[in-house]
C-alpha cells in the first residue's frame, strides 16, 4: 500500500508505505491553533513508512499533553503536514487534508473533547475522549 499527499503549493510531497494505525479528531487547544478554531484530523502511521520530498520546517512546542511535540510545515505555503511527539519517535501523525485520498483517514474517535469551544460539532457515532488518549500503538 502506497499512500501520497502534500501541501497546498505542491513544493512538499510525501509517500506512505503502511495503513494508518488510528486516526482520530482533535479538539486539543494546538490543534484548534492548526485549524484555524475548529478540530484537526489526524492519522497515525510509523514514522519509517514515511518518506518525503522538499523542505520542511519544524516548530517545537508542549503540547496539551505535557510531551514536547514537533509541527512540521511547508516554508513557502505554510501547509501544516506532520506532527510528532519526542516521546513516541515511532509515530507520525498526517493532517488528513493533506493526504490525495482522504477517504483514507475516516477518524475512529475523536480526543480532547474538553479543550473544545461550546459551540464545537461532534460526530455522535464516534466514541470521545475528553483528554489525552492512550498510545496508538
Amino acid at each position: 500500500m502506497e499512500i501520497t499527499g502534500g501541501c497546498l503549493c505542491r513544493a512538499v510531497r510525501y509517500s506512505i508505505s503502511a495503513a494508518p494505525i488510528v486516526t482520530r479528531t482533535c479538539w486539543c487547544r494546538v490543534c484548534q491553533y492548526l485549524g484555524a478554531g475548529s478540530a484537526t484530523v489526524n492519522a497515525c502511521f510509523p514514522s519509517a513508512a514515511l518518506t518525503v520530498s522538499g523542505e520542511l520546517r519544524d516548530y517545537c512546542l508542549i503540547a496539551d499533553s505535557g510531551n514536547a511535540a514537533h509541527r512540521r510545515f511547508c516554508p513557502a505555503c505554510g501547509t501544516h503536514l506532520f506532527s510528532a511527539s519526542e516521546a513516541r519517535p515511532d509515530l507520525i501523525f498526517v493532517r488528513a487534508g493533506t493526504l490525495d485520498d482522504r477517504e483514507l483517514a475516516r477518524p475512529s474517535v475523536t480526543v480532547w473533547t474538553s479543550s473544545a469551544p461550546s459551540w464545537a460539532c461532534f460526530d455522535e457515532r464516534l466514541p470521545k475522549i475528553e483528554h489525552q488518549p492512550p498510545p496508538a500503538a
